[in-house]
């Protein structure tokens, strides 16, 4: 039997949007670590420097990590300073959402 990593995500592009933006979907797997936690914000730099709406769909992460946290931030950081896109996190977890309120990001992300 195949074990499956303990990370991945797939990327999806669809149509535009009613207000004309691109819609990139970024669908997350598992646990966001040190491990991989790099892997995941050089993607989604990429995608943010081409603009448009991101939706980052976390809903099948079950663990975040201190590397994971701090790849969110740094990805929302990049993009409000950027200017070129919208970027969403969504479908999180009760138990994310609550990580997030402990360590006070919660505003940032869902900004």
């Amino acid at each position: 039997m195949e074990e499956k990593p303990s990370f991945h995500f797939e990327i999806e592009k669809s149509p535009d949007d009613q207000a004309g933006n691109k819609v990139t979907t970024v669908k997350c797997h598992g646990r966001v670590t040190a491990e991989n936690a790099g892997e995941l914000k050089g993607a989604i730099k990429s995608l943010i420097a081409e603009g448009g709406r991101i939706v980052i769909d976390l809903s099948d992460v079950h663990f975040v990590d201190s590397s994971g946290l701090g790849a969110f931030v740094a990805l929302k950081v990049t993009a409000v300073k950027q200017g070129l896109c919208i970027l969403e996190f969504v479908n999180m977890t009760s138990r994310l959402l609550e990580l997030l309120r402990l360590t006070r990001i919660d505003q940032l992300l869902s900004s």
